[in-house]
């Protein structure tokens, strides 16, 4: 008797374990494909269009680079010191305790919930332009048609999940340097930039200032998911060395073919054009292609697409299944098949994001998760400060550089950015603490329930 009770222990240990298999490779492929969307096809013009400028163009995606590299240093420390499931919420829980970890791991769940819905649009949108631009429910067909098959793959496993990301991340790289390589192969015969053109519409003064904070936020945008290899510490065979690695090299290859995608398009339209353009990158293709530049571009962004929502589907529910382990959601959340796949978690992850598909209704629900995103890096860099005081003999395998310099300069950063955002976004700024305000007694309902 004693003996089956125990094998059936070791079964329940096993089923509910997170399978240690993936390296450095899944972790590039999670940064890139986690990281680079569409955006990089059409935030261009929009930033353009508030710089005036080629230099402050090149600058303002150099800066987002940059600003992203000092995040993963601090981020590496934490990871490597404590590399568990979950990412963002593990190390604030560490820190600041129950309720300052559930507002970070809660509001981290909610702003990629909301990027799963919102970028499964996007897919919608172009899928039923290039498949079915006469079917009036398109966009809602293809885009939970995706999120389903995707959340089917993971469901099966880590391993089936982890595939599709390497491919997926391939193939957009592939694809993106292509358009690059098209751009300045067959652009530059009817648009050039000249001298003059560097400083078509350049503001001044506070006008600049301002400018170059709404820049700064939409290259920032097209930068997040650079942290997506955090998500997956308790599931990487060596952390300590291949987290890093997947951080930094990830970061690395985005800026280089952010700046190259930049510079193709600076290539091809000029910068007042650039400016004007809602799509830069679909305006470039149609001048060097014509007709044709319609699917072309529907093609490489549908690549892109698919890529970033896997990687969400694979790393939002790990912040569940962390909240569930240490008390602060349902005890289910933690659930791990043989796969390796923590199927209530995606399951209450791929719900929410399919209702919010179906109402397409929350937009305000996504500004206030971009307060929120600046939010938890402060209170993630001050964890670092924290636990650094707190906890100086606990191993750190990385060790962030030029502390407390560096982590410091990130810190103002992020201070900034909060104080800026709430200038040009007030309103959403307002529903974003009435938000924080309510996770309170969300906590305390949650707490009570699990007493119980």
């Amino acid at each position: 008797m004693e003996t089956i009770q125990a094998a059936n222990e070791n079964h329940s240990a096993d089923k509910n374990k997170l399978l240690r298999i993936l390296g450095v490779t899944f972790g590039l492929a999670v940064v890139i494909g986690g990281t680079i969307g569409v955006g990089i096809l059409r935030s261009p013009g929009a930033v353009a269009a508030q710089l005036g400028s080629v230099w402050l163009v090149i600058l303002v995606w150099t800066l987002g680079g940059v600003y992203s590299l000092l995040g993963a240093n601090y981020t590496a420390e934490l990871a490597t010191m404590i590399p568990k499931a979950g990412g963002p919420y593990v190390y604030a829980h560490r820190a600041y305790g129950d309720y300052g970890g559930f507002v970070v791991g809660w509001s981290d769940w909610l702003l990629n919930t909301l990027s799963i819905a919102y970028i499964s649009i996007v897919f919608g949108e172009y899928a039923a332009a290039l498949l079915a631009p006469n079917f009036s429910s398109g966009v809602v067909v293809f885009s939970v048609t995706i999120l389903l098959l995707l959340t089917a793959l993971n469901w099966i496993g880590l391993r089936a999940g982890s595939g599709t990301q390497k491919l997926t991340s391939l193939l957009k790289a592939i694809a993106l340097l292509g358009f690059i390589v098209a751009c300045f192969i067959f652009g530059g015969q009817n648009n050039s930039v000249s001298a003059e053109q560097t400083t078509v519409i350049a503001p001044s003064g506070f006008a600049l200032f301002t400018g170059f904070i709404l820049a700064f936020q939409l290259v920032l945008g097209t930068y997040a998911g650079w942290n997506s290899a955090v998500y997956f510490a308790e599931e990487d065979t060596n952390p300590e060395q291949n987290i890093p690695r997947s951080m930094f090299g990830g970061i690395a290859l985005i800026i280089a073919i952010y700046l190259l995608v930049n510079l193709a398009l600076l290539y091809v339209l000029p910068l007042s054009q650039m400016a004007a353009s809602k799509f830069a990158g679909a305006d470039a293709m149609n001048l060097i292609f014509g007709e044709r530049s319609g699917q072309i571009i529907t093609v490489l962004a549908l690549l892109s697409i698919i890529g970033i929502i896997n990687a969400n589907l694979m790393f939002t529910p790990r912040t569940l299944l962390a909240l569930g382990r240490d008390g602060l959601f349902l005890d289910k959340a933690a659930t791990v098949n043989k796969g390796g796949t923590p199927v209530f978690a995606l399951l209450m992850t791929v719900l929410p994001a399919i209702i919010l598909i179906t109402i397409g209704t929350f937009e305000i629900l996504l500004a206030v998760t971009e307060f929120f995103a600046v939010t938890n890096t402060i209170l993630l860099i001050g964890s670092l400060f924290l636990l650094r005081r707190r906890e100086p003999d606990l191993p750190r395998p990385f060790r962030a550089w030029g502390y407390p310099f560096a982590p410091l300069v990130m810190l103002l950063a992020a201070i900034l950015l909060f104080f800026g955002y709430i200038v040009s976004n007030l309103s959403n700024s307002l529903y974003a603490i009435v938000a924080l305000a309510t996770s309170y007694p969300i906590f305390l309902l949650i707490k009570k329930t699990r007493a119980r």
